[in-house]
Formats: C-alpha cells, structure tokens, sequence
C-alpha cells in the first residue's frame, strides 16, 4: 500500500472511532442511558467480558456500575439488571414493559420468532395461553403427570442397576429420563433409551446446549391473525423438547455432582427418605412437605449451579424510563439471575454449597423469594410445576435405591462449570451408582 493510502486509511479510522465515542458520550451525557464501561468501536465491550465466565464478569461490573448497566455485545447494546430489586421491578411489577424476547442471534435463525420461547406480541400470546392449557389437561400438576414420572423414575432404576456398580457417565441416563416425560405428554409414549432416533436426538439437545453454553385439538384457520400454523405448533413442540429436556437432566447431573463432593449431604437424604418414604413403596409428591432437608438440598443445588444464569434475554418495545434512566426502544435486557441466587443478604456465603440457606433454625423448608432459576413475571418458565416434580421424584427415587460414589476424593471433585455463559454446564465426570 501506498504512504499516502495507509495515512487515509489511518485518518479514516481515527476518525470513525471519535465520531463513535462523542456519540456514545452525548448519549450518556444525557442521562438517558445506563452507566457502563467504555466500548471499542465494531467490538463493544468485548475485550471486557470473560465469555466463558459471563455471569463472574457481569456480578464484577453489577458492583462496579449498579444495579442497571449498559454493555455492547459487538454492536449490539443491551442492558442488564442486578440484584433482586431491579429484576423484581422489571420484570414481576412492571412486567408488560418488559415481557417481549430480546434478540439472540443463534436462536433467532433456528426459531425465526416462532414457538413459544422466541415469539413476540400476539403470537406468543395465544401460544403460551394454548401451551400451558395443553400442558394441564395432559396432567401437569396432577396425579396423572405424577404417575408418568414415578413410571420414568423406575426404567432410570433399571438403566442404574444395569451398571452393576461399574463407573458410567450419568449424561445418557438422565437425558432420556427427562425427554421421556415430555414424548408421553405430546407424543403419548415413551422410548427406550437404546433407540438409535431417540439418543441421536438427545446428542442434539445436549450439542445445542453447549453450543448455546394425540392430537393437538381442532386448529381452525381464523384469518391472519390466527397464529396456530403447522409450523408454529411443530417450534412449539421442539421448545418443550429443548427445555424440558436439557435443563432438567443438566440439573440433574450436576444436584449428582455436588452430592459426590459431599457424601454427608448426600447420607442425609437418605436418612430422610428411609425415615418418610421407607423402602416398600416409591416416593411421590405428598411425601415432599414431610422432606424438609431434601427439599432444601434440591433447592440449593438449583440456586448454586444457577443453571441459566442471564436468563433468557427480554426487550423493550418502547423508550422505556427506569429507575433514574431511559432505555431506549429494542434494546435487549439481560436479568442477571445469578446475582438473585447468590445475593449474600439472603443467603449468607452464598459460593457455598449449604443446604441450610433453605432452612429455618427449627429445620423446617424456608421459602425465598429471591430463588429465580426459573426466572420471573410474565415470562417464567411455562414449565415450571413439571421440572419441580421431575426434580424431586427422580433425585428420591435414585437416592432410595443407590448411594453414588465418585471415582475420586470428593475434595478433589470440581464444581466449577465446564461452560458458562447462557447456560452453566457441569465437568464431565463419572460415578458408580452402589445399591443400598
């Protein structure tokens, strides 16, 4: 290149990058945006965020900024919320303000806005309206959805026993568990976890969160507003699948991994269940008021793996004044949940792993309102009473059979995630599953 086309192309730069920064700075001068660290030009705040420690980052810069602050994903600017009283007010007092999905690039191209996790407006109206319906006449919270489970819960006791106490990867045990319950709710049946379509299918799901860290009834056409299209139905079907699939068996296998790290908490759940449930009949739900510790242990591991910790991103649709500032409209909002689940006012030591943030003194279950891993509002998980259930039957019914041991010492057993930033995925890791 030529001396005097590398000056232009330099002279060109520099001048891009201060057009950019008196921008920024005229914005915030205003006082209309959140308060935030500098961004770069094309690379926003890239260089600034541990991507694969995001929630650690973002928990830095809550304390730093505030409870609302303003990042640049790339481009792309977003603002996140810290702590209870920020989320809270968002999302659960003012939440029609902030109830649409914010973008996310990698599942923006797959759903295309439909279904019911990425839809907007009316759309995910009348599909969340029509999905939780669905869901509570096929039994969600009923006995029936009960039994379906408990049903799960022994072919899982057959695949454990099938170890015959050798080292296996809980990853493909749990996974199918957690789908089949899913399958018998839109599919009416389930499938053996050697079926080649049905585990090629959990690989997928278990990729795609890595990557990402009978009938349905008369579907009368009502005109361009009707919003029960094929393919509509068919994204709505594969967010169940995604999310009754994934999050469940994740939390699963890392409630598994903590357990290894502390046998004592693991040995005082079985105490529990020998004393409430015995070993003549398999737990069920009635049994849960009578658990206090195990629904503690359960509880806490929930909120220590903070499994997706920003959950998934809202939106604005509107110049929407908050607190002191002015978000403007479509910019995408980010609930940092994980700085909910370890707000150390609530729960004290909260890196800790201490089912006793769940306890009162007396050691009856205490109840928190800051314990989020389903988000909140408008938008928390449709499934919410299913994972509750799948989480308990199938931690007592495995812990009532088995004691589950590592292959290492449990001081050398790390709980650090092996990804985090959408989602906080578990080391891989082995155990050996000893009948009782």
């Amino acid at each position: 290149m030529e001396p005097l086309g590398a000056v232009s192309v330099f002279l060109a730069i520099c001048i891009s990058c201060l057009v950019f920064l008196a921008a920024w700075r005229s914005t915030w001068a205003k006082g209309k945006l959140p308060p935030g660290p500098a961004p770069l030009p094309i690379l926003g705040n890239a260089l600034q965020l541990k991507i694969n420690h995001l929630s650690q980052t973002l928990q830095e810069l809550g304390e730093k900024y505030g409870p609302v602050f303003t990042l640049h994903f790339g481009a792309e600017r977003v603002v996140v919320l810290h702590g209870y009283e920020a989320i809270k007010e968002a999302l659960i007092d003012r939440g029609e303000e902030f109830v649409a999905r914010g973008r996310l690039p990698l599942a923006d191209k797959f759903s295309q806005g439909q279904g019911i996790l990425f839809s907007n407006g009316e759309r995910w109206k009348q599909l969340r309206r029509f999905t939780l319906t669905t869901l509570r006449n096929f039994g969600m919270g009923k006995k029936s959805i009960e039994e379906r489970i408990q049903e799960e819960a022994r072919y899982l006791l057959e695949k454990f026993q099938d170890t015959k106490g050798r080292p296996f990867e809980p990853t493909f045990l749990l996974s199918p568990a957690s789908s089949n319950i899913i399958c018998s709710i839109v599919f009416g049946t389930r499938y053996e976890y050697n079926n080649k379509k049905f585990m090629t299918l959990m690989n997928y799901f278990d990729d795609n969160f890595q990557v990402f860290s009978s009938p349905w009834g008369q579907e009368k056409h009502n005109g361009s507003s009707s919003e029960f299209t094929i393919d509509n139905l068919v994204m709505c079907a594969a967010d169940l699948f995604a999310a009754g699939t994934e999050t469940t068996s994740s939390t699963l296998r890392y409630g598994f991994l903590i357990l290894l790290k502390y046998p004592a908490i693991q040995g005082k759940v079985q105490e529990e269940i020998d004393r409430v449930v015995g070993q003549a009949r398999p737990p069920c739900m009635v049994d849960r008021g009578q658990m206090p510790y195990t629904d503690a242990v359960i509880h806490e591991i929930q909120r220590f793996i903070s499994l997706i910790p920003l959950s998934l991103p809202h939106a604005v649709l509107r110049d929407t004044p908050f607190r002191q500032y002015i978000i403007p409209k479509g910019t995408t909002v980010f609930p940092n949940l994980s700085s909910v689940l370890y707000d150390c006012r609530e729960f004290p030591n909260p890196r800790e792993f201490d089912p006793r943030h769940f306890l009162h003194e007396d050691g009856r279950f205490r109840k928190s309102d800051f314990f989020m891993p389903f988000s909140a509002g408008k938008r928390i998980c449709a499934g919410e009473g299913l994972a509750r259930m799948e989480l308990f039957l199938f931690f007592t019914t495995i812990l009532q059979s088995f004691t589950l041991k590592p292959l290492v010492h449990p001081k050398d057993i790390d709980l650090t995630p092996q990804f985090s930033s959408i989602g906080n995925m578990p080391q891989s890791y082995q155990l050996c599953a000893l009948p009782r």
